[in-house]
């Protein structure tokens, strides 16, 4: 199932940046007093009792100001616009909205058309409101503000909850009911057993002509303009009986070269659909060469555990000789010394050259993905590589590993019981897992090793 979504949405100025960083927990959006400050919109990951989900900020919108054509002094009513229809768009892909007031100023006009354009974009599901609105009441640093906060039943919201988003005061129960409102996955839904596929990528790098080469007819559009593709596309497909699900998606960039709208929109499908598949397809452009672009998009894949094919498309335009293959799969890997792990593929989408090698690929790397190390293998691969590396001891005192057990795959997961956990350098996490690699390689797949301390009495 995919992360769930909440957007939130407010008039400039009413603390949704501040807001944002306290969902996620870090500082991520552009604080400022300056009405306005957030021009498009941020997409970060978040967690909450056990619940995670993605947390979408929006520029602020002011349909009173913009109607008026009064000046911002950071902008004029055709900038309003452009941030309204940023918070539309999100709108489209949130499964709570979360609406943000201002106690101290109370109950204005912009609030209320706010409301009525989010009550507009409202479908009825199951008899109820989707997606649901939530109204958070910032600013509420003192009981007068939180008694004023009754005053936002005038919306007709239902219950207001005041909050300091500065301090975290009241979030968590605001959280509460958040997470309450998130989708359920149906009991009888049928488990989806196929191979999941992202086709990801920066714009233009091919990955819709890869998808219509994969799948053996078009069925996505295939066009020159980079963000052609806005949403996350499925598409089934059956490849030697194993059935596979390949989602196509819109191109990521970095970003600062992210435009407001749509593209924002179509960033957070991509995320989406990294998250919820097995294999990603990074599709690099060998015209453009590898990119800091290209590896930012690895690292969303890296942080989500996935594992990875590297394709390397439009390989026909370049102008080969001997070594042109070796020198460009060298810069590719020092690139990505990050996942040293990952094949190569170098293709032409558009003549086929070498497409028939990935399907193979993907079947062969979710294998990997589900192998399954035996605990006396594993430790005698571990016992092998301290006998060959001590950990170095700066603080005088030696790291060691009792012994470890594999205790999940996908990702392929290993519990290392050990004196103590902080002694646990990432170097020599490190190489530990390339021993473990050099017996199995786990090809194109992640590997995760968890240290803990062995309690007293344990064997």
């Amino acid at each position: 199932m995919t992360k769930p979504v909440i957007v939130l949405v407010g008039r400039p100025n009413v603390g949704k940046s501040t807001l944002f960083n306290r969902l996620i927990g870090e500082r991520l959006a552009i604080i400022d007093d300056i009405p306005g400050t957030t021009r498009d919109r941020l997409v970060a990951e978040g967690d909450w009792s056990g619940h995670d989900f993605f947390v979408v900020d929006t520029g602020g919108i002011d349909p009173t100001r913009q109607r008026s054509q009064e000046p911002l002094s950071i902008g004029s009513a055709a900038f309003i616009a452009d941030i309204r229809a940023q918070a539309e768009i999100a709108m489209e892909t949130a499964d709570v909205i979360l609406l943000l007031v201002d106690a101290q100023q109370g109950v204005t006009e912009a609030d209320r058309e706010i409301v009525q354009m989010l009550r507009r974009r409202q479908t009825i599901v199951d008899g109820q409101n989707h997606p649901p609105i939530i109204l958070a009441v910032n600013k509420a640093d003192s009981e007068a503000y939180r008694v004023n906060a009754l005053d936002f039943y005038s919306l007709g919201l239902g219950e207001p909850f005041p909050i300091s988003a500065i301090h975290g005061t009241g979030t968590g129960d605001l959280l509460d009911e958040v997470i309450a409102h998130f989708p359920h996955p149906e009991e009888n839904e049928e488990e989806d057993t196929s191979i999941k596929v992202a086709i990801v990528g920066k714009p233009n790098a091919g990955k819709s002509s890869l998808l219509n080469k994969l799948a053996g007819e078009t069925r996505s559009i295939v066009s020159p303009i980079p963000g052609t593709t806005r949403d996350a596309i499925d598409t089934q497909i059956i490849w030697e009986g194993l059935p596979i699900t390949l989602i196509d998606t819109a191109g990521i960039r970095k970003r600062g070269a992210i435009e407001p709208g749509v593209e924002k929109y179509s960033v957070l499908r991509a995320m989406q659909a990294i998250e919820r598949c097995d294999v990603a397809l990074l599709v690099v452009d060998a015209v453009t060469g590898i990119t800091a672009q290209d590896t930012h998009i690895a690292g969303y894949i890296n942080e989500a555990w996935k594992s990875v094919i590297v394709i390397i498309n439009k390989w026909d335009l370049i102008e080969k000789d001997t070594h042109t293959m070796a020198e460009f799969e060298q810069n590719i890997r020092q690139a990505l010394n990050f996942l040293p792990y990952v094949p190569l593929v170098f293709i032409s989408a558009v003549s086929g050259q070498r497409v028939n090698q990935i399907l193979p690929l993907v079947a062969r790397v979710q294998e990997e993905r589900l192998v399954r190390l035996t605990t006396s293998q594993l430790n005698r691969i571990l016992q092998e590589a301290q006998d060959l590396h001590q950990p170095s001891s700066g603080s005088g005192r030696m790291f060691r590993i009792y012994y470890g057990t594999q205790v999940r795959s996908e990702p392929p997961t290993f519990l290392l019981y050990c004196n103590d956990p902080k002694l646990g350098h990432f170097t020599y996490l490190r190489f530990l897992e390339n021993q473990i690699r050099k017996e199995y390689p786990f090809v194109g797949t992640p590997i995760r090793l968890v240290l803990k301390a062995r309690e007293r009495g344990e064997d």
